[in-house]
């Protein structure tokens, strides 16, 4: 599995920036939104772009979790990496991603269940957002 790392490699990264890409949209772009439009229309402008994320996210998300734990397996030998510095920073890394992605969960079951509302929405991204940006400077800081 180890010759396919250069590929697994690429498919985290791109889930990753379509994952944080799009939580980074909602809250430093959508979320400015709400000053120049009114309120009924804001909430169609966000409905439609939650549609859209609805339908490729738990996909992006998927893979993003099945690509990591490939990632996992192959730097980490199993659990054998956690002694040094860079298996303790990937294990950081790994409970903020589950942390994510149980943020992620409540937040489609929510949705689906009608209870979003939009200040719950609001917090979701930016916490979210928060615990992306966590993972990714510890990205870069596991190789230095």
């Amino acid at each position: 599995m180890a010759a396919w790392y250069p590929l697994i490699l690429l498919l985290h990264l791109a889930c990753a920036i379509l994952f944080v890409g799009a939580v980074a949209f909602e809250v430093l772009v959508l979320e400015s939104l709400h000053r120049q439009f009114e309120p009924a229309v804001m909430a169609r402008i966000e409905a439609a772009v939650m549609a859209r994320a609805r339908r490729f996210m738990p996909f992006v998300v998927a893979l993003l979790f099945l690509s990591g734990f490939a990632l996992f397996d192959i730097r980490c030998n199993g659990f054998a990496c956690i002694g040094s510095r860079f298996g303790w920073l990937l294990a950081i890394k790994v409970a903020l991603a589950f942390g994510v992605l149980a943020v992620f969960v409540t937040a489609v079951r929510a949705a689906m269940r009608g209870t979003m509302d939009p200040c719950r929405f609001r917090r979701t991204h930016h916490l979210v957002l928060g615990l992306m940006a966590a993972i990714v400077v510890l990205a870069k800081l596991m190789f230095y």
